[in-house]
Formats: structure tokens, C-alpha cells, sequence
């Protein structure tokens, strides 16, 4: 495979490797590539054959301890050739020294086991409409939810400690995008939860939601869902939920949602300690 070539990819080819996360029924937000690539821009690399994109995988440097793994993707035509594997090595050396991360589909758990990856917990994506949700969701507390485009100290803070690592570049981006609608919960001035809104390919999808209580967590839902134009109220919406989160797994079958999708939850070394117990929406699927 002498001319089987591995870079990092360029703004533009980063959103080709999101497109592929579309037709691999991903589901990718409408402004993911530009969001995601701030955070680690040599962290996105791409596989070339004869100048042809053929491969994608991005590891993510959030700092010197924690890496996250995703859009580990072959073109279906040059699968089974040696080129996922070479591209997968490649990103796991741009991570070396870090515990990593990653949410893999069904069919590679395997191979992520044999390449030392240990499984944490599922992750699941449950789905439901606009309508139906916010027919089940109370209303209330509107006064301590307010609208959510930078992150504050605090809110870094408090993200820090539901996620492995310091990430204040994806949350600039992350909170800041077109189209994205971030919503926090304050009491007392301080933050209790908060929750942003994107729109995807197919729906649109809610991560985080991030919330001390349940009850905080049906508020911030109901708040971002109301963003949503009213042509679009029976547009799926999908939460992705960690298993250990009881109280994620009963709101989701208050609300009546749908399990459409699953994913584990693996690391290379060991499992943060963040507290799953608040974490009612996980933030992405590719980036953690």
C-alpha cells in the first residue's frame, strides 16, 4: 500500500468525512465538521488512494490525559484491503499517552476489544417528535432558563465535571454555531443543567443535556424543543443516553421515545470519573 497515503484533512474534507457519517445512517449535525475540527484540527486525518479520499477517522486531543476516537469510516468498496486498520493505527499514535475514548457501532466492538479498548456502558439514541414530547413534558421554571451562546467560567466548570477533560474550544464553537440553540439552567446564579438543540440531517438532535435533576432536565427540554419551527413538529427528535442513568431511561419512556440506536462506550485505559447520574444527553456520538 506504498501509495496509500494518511494526512490531516482540510475544513472541507472533514465535512466529506461527515457526509460519510450520513450515508452510515449517522445521522451528523448540519454544522458538525465546523465545530468539530477547532477543538484538534490534526486530529481529523483522511486516507488516500491515488488521490482519492477513501478513509476517515478523527482522534481528538481534548488535552495531555483524555482523546476521543470517531468517524472511523472506509469507503464500503475499499473495505477488507488493510486500510482501515493503517489509518486506525495512525490516529491511535496521534493519542499516545492518553486514555481514549470512543462510541463504537455493533459490528466493531470486536475489533476495538482486540485493539485494547475495554467496554464502559451503552450508550442508546431514543427518538421521538416534537409534538409528542412536548405533550408529555411539563411546563414551568422558565425564569431560571435563559438562552445560552458562550460559555461562562462556570459553565465550563460544571461541563468539566461531566466530561473526561477540559474542552473550551468545542464549547466556543459548540454553543456558538449557526443554527444551534443552547439553553442553561441557573438558580441562584448558579448552573444546574443545560442543553443545546442542533439541527441534523434527518431531525435534530439534543446534546448535551446536562442537568442536576429530572426535573431540571424536562425543563431544559421543553425549553429547546420550543425552538423548533412549528412546520417542523413532527420532525423526530433523538436524545442519546447513557445506560447507567436510570433516571435518563424513565424520562425517555415518559416521554414515550423510541430506541432506534445503541453504542458502547469503550476506553483504553480507564473509565473517567464523571458523573453519569447527570448526563441525560450525551454531547456527540463522535466527539464524546
Amino acid at each position: 500500500m506504498s501509495d496509500y497515503v494518511i494526512r490531516p484533512l482540510t475544513a472541507a474534507e472533514v465535512q466529506h468525512a461527515v457526509d460519510w457519517a450520513g450515508r452510515e445512517g449517522w445521522n451528523p449535525g448540519v454544522h458538525d465538521a465546523e465545530c468539530f475540527r477547532p477543538t484538534d484540527p490534526d486530529g481529523f486525518l483522511g486516507g488516500f488512494l491515488g488521490g482519492e479520499m477513501i478513509a476517515s477517522v478523527s482522534a481528538v486531543n481534548y488535552d495531555d490525559a483524555f482523546s476521543f476516537l470517531g468517524f472511523y469510516i472506509v469507503k464500503p468498496e475499499f473495505r477488507h484491503h488493510g486500510h482501515g486498520l493503517e489509518i486506525a493505527q495512525q490516529a491511535i499514535a496521534h493519542c499516545e499517552g492518553r486514555n481514549m475514548g470512543l462510541d463504537g457501532v455493533v459490528e466493531q466492538q470486536d475489533n476495538y476489544r482486540k485493539s485494547g479498548f475495554t467496554f464502559a456502558y451503552n450508550n442508546y439514541r431514543f427518538a421521538g417528535t416534537k409534538r409528542r414530547m412536548l405533550k408529555k413534558l411539563e411546563h414551568g421554571r422558565d425564569d431560571q432558563i435563559t438562552d445560552l451562546a458562550r460559555a461562562s467560567d462556570e459553565l465550563k466548570s460544571y461541563d468539566r465535571k461531566l466530561f473526561p477533560a477540559p474542552r473550551d474550544l468545542f464549547l466556543e464553537s459548540w454553543l456558538s454555531a449557526y443554527s444551534h440553540v443552547s439553553k442553561v439552567y441557573t438558580e441562584n446564579g448558579r448552573v444546574r443543567g443545560y442543553a443545546t438543540l442542533r439541527p441534523c440531517l434527518t431531525g435534530y438532535k439534543v446534546g448535551p443535556l446536562f442537568a442536576d435533576t429530572t426535573d431540571i432536565a424536562q425543563a431544559l427540554l421543553g425549553a429547546i424543543l420550543t425552538a423548533i419551527p412549528e412546520d417542523h413538529n413532527e420532525h423526530e427528535v433523538f436524545v442519546d443516553m447513557p445506560q447507567p442513568n436510570r433516571s435518563a431511561f424513565a424520562l425517555a419512556d415518559e416521554l414515550g421515545l423510541d430506541k432506534v440506536f445503541e453504542t458502547a462506550r469503550m476506553y483504553s485505559d480507564h473509565e473517567p470519573d464523571i458523573d453519569l447520574d447527570r448526563i441525560f444527553g450525551v454531547t456527540t456520538f463522535e466527539l464524546g
